[in-house]
């Protein structure tokens, strides 16, 4: 998409997280290109700073969302603080400006939505199901809860999975920081507005 059409920008980590997103637009009715949102996989969060020096107030000022695993949190509100929104960013702070964790990443928060049972159900309309079970009984996964398992066997396969979770999943069951990420996206407003301004009760940078 070119620059100049664009509205908002979601950042994430990864393919599969960018795939998920669309899938869920798709299912929304919103035709994400038409509607000026582009959806940028960053490569990992080392990456953040160019892509928010990019698309942020100090380069495009396109509204900007973000998708990321909570375990890697620091490093965006590391990013964010250098960029001057604040050295004391709490998570309500992140979700004022976009951003939104997934606890512990995208998959996690899928699989949990859609539960073991019917897991199980997709892998077998997959054909998968058998090479699951054979996962199950490998000497390192034998003592693991099914959902550890599940995150551990859907690892290499997850941007299949992700699209396919979230076209399976009950509308109203679509994990809270993907339906989030998407709607900030969407949303009404001039471009970039929540980044233009740092959140009240963060300090600054000098």
């Amino acid at each position: 998409m070119a620059d100049a059409k664009l509205h908002s920008v979601v950042l994430v980590e990864g393919p599969s997280d960018a795939a998920a997103v669309r899938a869920l637009a798709a299912r929304r009715g919103h035709d994400l290109d038409a509607e000026g949102v582009s959806v940028v996989a960053m490569g990992g969060f080392g990456n953040f700073g160019r892509f928010l020096d990019r698309y942020g107030p100090s380069g495009l000022g396109v509204r900007l969302a973000c998708l990321y695993d909570a375990p890697e949190e620091r490093h965006f509100k590391r990013g964010l603080a250098q960029a001057g929104f604040g050295l004391t960013l709490a998570r309500a702070d992140l979700e004022e400006l976009g951003f939104y964790a997934c606890d512990a990443n995208l998959e996690d928060e899928l699989t949990r939505a859609l539960g073991p049972a019917a897991m199980e159900e997709l892998l077998e309309a997959q054909g998968q199901l058998s090479a699951f079970r054979t996962y199950q009984k490998q000497p390192a996964h034998r003592e693991e809860t099914i959902e550890i398992q599940l995150r551990g066997f859907l690892w290499n396969r997850k941007l299949k999975y992700g699209v396919l979770i979230v076209d399976a999943l009950d509308l109203d069951r679509i994990p809270r920081p993907l339906e989030r990420v998407l709607a900030h996206a969407l949303s009404a407003g001039p471009p970039s507005a929540s980044l233009h301004t740092p959140p009240r009760s963060s300090g600054s940078v000098s």
